[in-house]
C-alpha cells in the first residue's frame, strides 16, 4: 500500500505477488478493491498491481473538477514509482482508455494492454459509429442490466449489492469524464506503435457488442482478441473465472 505523486495529486496503489507485472485500471465504477477476485487469484505466479485514479478510492479527491485526460500520468506515475517494465496493463471500460494512452506513451515499461469491454478510446470513424450504436441500445436497460446478468443478480444478491457499493467511494462521476476520450489516438497510431493490444469482451456485454469488438480487432493489425462466451459487461466481477484465465493467456504469451 502506497502513494505515488502524479504531478502533485497522491495517486493510491497496492502491490501484491511477485513475477511478471500486471496493473490492473478500474472503471468509472470502481477502485482498487473492485479487483479482489484477479488479487487473490494471480498473485501467486505475477506481480499485480492495483490502482486508484484521481478522484476514486484513496486516491487524491480533493480537485473540483476531474479530467480523464490526467489519468495516463496516474498510471504512469505508478510505474516510475515502482520501477517497473515489461508491465501489461489491464484496463477495464474506461480504465481501458487511460492504460492505452499509458501503454502508447511509455514502451519502456509497457509491453502490452489489455482493453476489457472497450476499445481504449480509439479515434476511427467507423468504429465511433459502432460504438455510438451500440451505447444506444445500451441505454434502454436499466444501469445494472448493462453490467451484470439478470441470472447473477438472482442468484448472487451479495456480491451484486456489492458491486453496486464500490462506487459509492468516488467522489468522480461519470459525468465528470466526458472528454476521456477526446483526442484518442488512430488505428494507425496504434498499429505502428508496435504496443501488444488485446481486445477481451464477453460475447453477452449488453455495452460494448462482439460485432464491434471483432470490427476493432480486425481493424488493428497484429492485435489479440479474446472474446469470451456467456460474458457479460463485468466480467471480472461475474465471471473472474473466465476473466482471470484470459489474463493469464495474454500475460503469458508477451512473456514468451
Amino acid at each position: 500500500m502506497a502513494f505515488a505523486n502524479s504531478d502533485g495529486v497522491s495517486i493510491y496503489y497496492e502491490r501484491h505477488g511477485d513475477g511478471p507485472a500486471v496493473l490492473f485500471v478500474h472503471g468509472s465504477g470502481g477502485h482498487h478493491a473492485a479487483w479482489w477476485q484477479q488479487v487473490a487469484d494471480l498473485r501467486s505466479r505475477f506481480t499485480v498491481i492495483t490502482v486508484d485514479l484521481r478522484g476514486f478510492g484513496k486516491s487524491d479527491s480533493s480537485m473540483p473538477e476531474f479530467d480523464g485526460q490526467d489519468f495516463p500520468g496516474d498510471i504512469l506515475a505508478v510505474l516510475d514509482q515502482e520501477d517497473l517494465t515489461d508491465v501489461v496493463l489491464v484496463g477495464q471500460s474506461i480504465g481501458a482508455v487511460a492504460a492505452l494512452r499509458a501503454g502508447l506513451s511509455r514502451p519502456s515499461r509497457v509491453s502490452g494492454v489489455v482493453l476489457a469491454h472497450s476499445l481504449g478510446g480509439l479515434a476511427d470513424p467507423e468504429l465511433s459509429e459502432l460504438v455510438a450504436a451500440d451505447r444506444s441500445e445500451a441505454v434502454k436497460l436499466p444501469v445494472l442490466d448493462r453490467l451484470l446478468s439478470k441470472s447473477f443478480q438472482e442468484n448472487e444478491p451479495a456480491k451484486t449489492f456489492l458491486f453496486q457499493q464500490m462506487g459509492t467511494f468516488n467522489v468522480a462521476k461519470m459525468a465528470d469524464l466526458r472528454n476521456l476520450s477526446t483526442g484518442g489516438p488512430t488505428v494507425e497510431e496504434v498499429v505502428g506503435s508496435g504496443l501488444d493490444v488485446t481486445f477481451l469482451a464477453g460475447e453477452n456485454d449488453a455495452v460494448l457488442s462482439a460485432a464491434t469488438v471483432r470490427r476493432a480487432h480486425a481493424l488493428v493489425k497484429g492485435s489479440r482478441l479474446e472474446l469470451i462466451p456467456d460474458a457479460p459487461h463485468s466480467m471480472y466481477w461475474e465471471r473472474p473465472d473466465l476473466f482471470n484465465a484470459a489474463i493469464v493467456r495474454v500475460r503469458e504469451a508477451i512473456s514468451a
